[in-house]
């Protein structure tokens, strides 16, 4: 035990001479392990943060327990040759493949469509460039778990009749009806006047671009402004 003691004893000795006749080397070296550390922990609560951030941001735009069947999930991208291969493989889908969806997926808890073009807003004297215009069936408010802040979001009986009702973003809202009640008042889609019944709540930008630059309509409705034959995006809901 005494040998022992007398061992590290020695080298501790050693060690502070060492340091202290090379003050300028120790105090780099020193600072060097502080700096590599420091980064280490930086970078991995960094990449935490990112992730939360990520995840948050992502339920709120599609909700949770969630999946999409689009003609297409290519990020990049295409040259000509390859978007018209893709055309010609992919099939489309349409209210039909909806229906099928809906009465076949046993394991979803709903099944839901949504069809998507940009349009140029126009109110009053106020102008919104590239604005979502989101044809969706009515149950799309619990699949992608949206909150709506003011009025309602669009009910059964509208996406069957094909009313002329909308449900607007937040930024939206914030353009055209700064300091108003949106509910009741008109907003013109294709030179056709939609009614406003509901707002839905902000949900902030995600990576630098706007999510609340839309608006929702029932998607019988899209058909007949946008025409029939464009591409559905089918949404589905698991069952917990």
């Amino acid at each position: 035990m005494k040998r022992l003691y007398l061992f590290f004893a020695d080298a501790t000795r050693l060690a502070l001479q060492s340091i202290f006749a090379h003050k300028l080397r120790a105090f780099l070296t020193l600072i060097g392990i502080i700096i590599g550390v420091a980064s280490v922990v930086v970078v991995g609560a960094s990449i935490s943060g990112f992730n939360s951030y990520v995840v948050s941001t992502v339920s709120k735009i599609l909700g949770v327990n969630h999946f999409m069947i689009a003609q297409f999930a290519h990020q990049g991208e295409w040259s000509e040759d390859e978007w018209e291969r893709a055309m010609k493989r992919n099939k489309r889908l349409y209210l039909d493949d909806y229906e099928w969806l809906a009465q076949h997926c046993q394991s979803c808890k709903e099944v839901g469509a949504q069809s998507n073009t940009r349009y140029n807003l126009k109110h009053e004297t106020k102008e919104m460039f590239g604005v979502g215009i989101m044809g969706v069936t009515a149950n799309m408010v619990e699949i992608e778990n949206k909150t709506v802040a003011e009025g309602r979001f669009l009910a059964p009986h509208e996406v069957e009749h094909s009313s002329l009702v909308c449900v607007i973003g937040g930024e939206v809202k914030n353009k055209f009806f700064p300091d108003t009640d949106p509910i009741g008042k008109t907003l013109k889609i294709r030179e056709v006047p939609m009614t406003i019944v509901g707002v839905e709540e902000m949900r902030g930008p995600f990576m630098g671009q706007s999510i609340d630059n839309h608006v929702y309509i029932p998607i019988t409705t899209f058909g007949k402004l946008f025409g029939r034959r464009q591409s559905l995006q089918l949404h589905g809901k698991a069952s917990d």
